[in-house]
């Protein structure tokens, strides 16, 4: 007997060797999410929990080439948006989406933890004019935000005068604050998501899987709401769990959990 056909979630994203953060880590969540991960690589990076050492970004064209490929055999029921290094990648995935009537989560990484950079400036300028017009939700964490906003933030009243100031349905996450508490920006009302500190030192790939669940949920048929507080829960309930690979920044390693 055949199985109902499980949503498509489709990550756009850059390529993380280590595992612990982009591609690989989104679609680690989506399958923990029950759903069928397809993906288009923007970047192909050296890195680990260490940093980044080297990043090779392909032609656009090839980028727009694996969007099309996906979009000819899957309609997806919502889609995560991570690394985008360059313009010419920004208007390929741009293309796409206008043609794409589903829910559209972009985590708008910059820089890495190590801080190493991911996206020029001219491309986060791109970012802005050709893609927000188009998203569901924005999950910037604090520095991100500071760089779109234009301001400082430093406490709980900062992170609202900046989801004012972007004015943009977000997910503002508060991590780089000292707290586990993010703020949620959608039709002109913030909301906040209050939630545990869990100590267990510096995680890599925690914004690319809280994105990709946020997208999952969105596939599930949740409210923006209810999608952003289940993945925060969840995610919660990761770094619990995280064990020790005994490396610095140790991943998440997504888990099948009870959603």
């Amino acid at each position: 007997m055949q199985t109902a056909k499980p949503p498509v979630v489709l990550t756009v994203a850059g390529s993380d060797s280590s595992g612990g953060a982009g591609i690989q880590a989104d679609l680690k969540a989506i399958a923990a999410h029950g759903c069928y991960g397809a993906s288009a690589v923007t970047a192909l990076t050296a890195q680990n929990t260490r940093g980044v050492f080297a990043v090779h970004v392909p032609p656009a064209t090839f980028l727009a080439a694996q969007l099309a490929s996906v979009r000819h055999d899957f309609a997806p029921d919502a889609i995560k948006i991570g690394m985008l290094p360059d313009t010419e990648s920004v208007a390929a995935v741009a293309d796409f989406l206008r043609e794409q009537p589903c829910p559209v989560v972009l985590d708008p990484v910059m820089v890495a933890t190590s801080g190493a950079s991911l996206s020029r400036n001219e491309a986060v300028q791109a970012m802005r004019e050709m893609l927000f017009p188009l998203m569901t939700l924005l999950t910037p964490n604090i520095p991100e935000a500071e760089t779109l906003a234009g301001m400082k933030i430093r406490s709980e009243a900062d992170m609202e005068a900046a989801a004012k100031k972007m004015n943009r349905p977000l997910l503002l996450k508060g991590g780089h604050t000292g707290e586990a508490n993010d703020l949620l920006f959608a039709e002109g009302r913030l909301l906040w998501l209050r939630g545990e500190r869990i100590a267990c030192g510096e995680t890599h790939g925690t914004g690319c899987t809280l994105s990709s669940a946020i997208a999952c949920n969105l596939a599930l048929g949740c409210a923006l709401h209810e999608s952003c507080a289940r993945a925060k829960a969840w995610l919660t309930e990761l770094l619990r769990r995280k064990p020790d690979f005994g490396v610095p920044n140790a991943p998440v390693f997504v888990q099948p959990l009870p959603l």
